[in-house]
C-alpha cells in the first residue's frame, strides 16, 4: 500500500491545481501545518449533471385549451371573498 503525499501549506497553495488533478487521479493527499497533518484532500463521487431542460420539448404532445388562464375562477373567486367571478 502506497503512503500518501503529505505537503505543506506553501507547497499546497503554489501547485493546488496539480494536486487537485493528482487527487481526482486517485491520489490523495494531506495538507500538514508546521509538519503536523491537518488536511486529507480526496476525490468525491460527484454525480453527473443532469441534462439541460430544453423549453418547448413537449411541443406537440400536450394541449393547452383556450381558457386555461379562467379554469377554476369560480371556485377561487369564491374561496376568497365568497361571491363568483363576475368576469364571464
Amino acid at each position: 500500500m502506497k503512503a500518501e503525499k503529505t505537503v505543506n501549506i506553501h507547497e499546497a497553495k503554489t501547485h493546488l491545481s496539480r494536486l487537485i488533478e493528482e487527487a481526482i487521479q486517485g491520489e490523495p493527499f494531506i495538507i500538514a501545518k508546521a509538519g503536523r497533518p491537518v488536511v486529507k484532500v480526496t476525490a468525491i463521487d460527484a454525480p453527473e449533471p443532469r441534462a439541460i431542460r430544453r423549453t418547448g420539448f413537449l411541443a406537440g404532445l400536450i394541449s393547452v385549451p383556450d381558457d386555461f388562464d379562467q379554469m377554476g375562477a369560480d371556485e377561487i373567486a369564491t374561496a376568497f371573498d365568497g361571491t363568483p367571478n363576475p368576469a364571464k
